[in-house]
């Protein structure tokens, strides 16, 4: 094993060499916090990725990929003179020390305790956060990041929602809700006459299908299903299932392109109990 502090030095010194404004590397030095947002996200599903396929090696790579992410906006926030990437592990760890009082301040907690205070303490961070925004201090939505999947920000809005009582008291008010959107759904489809139909069709109803899948999400939280995993899973089945009919089809000489609605059915049942 590596030294950690060693390898965390090493590391930091890499960037600072990679942005040098001299010597440096011309792609890293024209990096802006904007541009490598996109490969933050990128590597942390990759991380994700990693993990799903159980390859103790790719993980211990993909990790470094997103340490990598921390490690480059935190230079890029040293040059501005915010803060460094000592910093950041200082806020991290200070910010799990208050939100683990059990642990490192002495506190009894039952363990159905726990829940509570660690909600309880990041409330706390959050209203000291909204204080710099006078528009986000009012909001109990402040705070959920826009760039989070779809499906896990539109059930996080409605968890947050939930706490100040805003929210469906039973499971079965939300399906009725979800059955209300997808008949808006039908309705803005039915009014879409035109060939092809006009962008003000359109938009009504890509905007009538956000509603149905953020009811969707939201569902799934009051059955305690994770919808953004539930999709992964679904994702995930429908490519297995697919690969297999395509397996089926090569077996038996039959051209993709050509096959029947009935010859596609066959072919999916056929992989549904085939191991799809």
């Amino acid at each position: 094993m590596n030294d950690p502090r060693e390898a965390t030095a090493r590391l930091l010194e890499l960037m600072a060499r990679l942005r040098d404004p001299e010597h440096g590397c011309p792609w890293d030095l024209k990096q802006t916090f904007a541009t490598i947002a996109p490969y933050t996200i990128e590597e942390a599903y990759e991380v994700v990725d990693a993990i799903d396929a159980q390859d103790p090696e790719h993980l211990r790579d993909e990790l470094g990929d997103l340490l990598f992410q921390v490690v480059f906006h935190s230079r890029m926030a040293q040059e501005r003179g915010w803060f460094d990437f000592a910093d950041v592990a200082t806020g991290i760890r200070d910010k799990l020390e208050r939100r683990h009082p059990h642990i490192f301040a002495g506190a009894n907690l039952a363990p159905e305790d726990l829940v509570r205070v660690w909600e309880e303490q990041k409330a706390q961070e959050r209203a000291q956060n909204a204080q710099r925004s006078a528009r986000e201090a009012s909001s109990v939505l402040s705070g959920v990041p826009k760039a989070l999947p779809a499906l896990s920000r539109a059930a996080k809005l409605g968890k947050r929602a939930a706490r100040v009582g805003f929210d469906w008291a039973r499971e079965g008010e939300v399906r009725a809700k979800v059955l209300e959107e997808l008949a808006e759904v039908d309705e803005a489809v039915r009014d879409s006459s035109g060939e092809p139909p006009s962008a003000t069709a359109q938009a009504a109803i890509a905007d009538e299908i956000g509603d149905l899948l953020f009811s969707v999400a939201n569902w799934g939280r009051h059955l305690e299903v994770d919808a953004e995993e539930a999709l992964r899973t679904a994702s995930a089945k429908f490519e297995r299932r697919f690969a297999r009919m395509e397996t089926l089809a090569g077996e038996r000489r039959l051209e993709l392109k050509s096959l029947s609605p009935g010859e596609w059915d066959a072919l999916w049942r056929d992989a549904k109990l085939n191991g799809g």
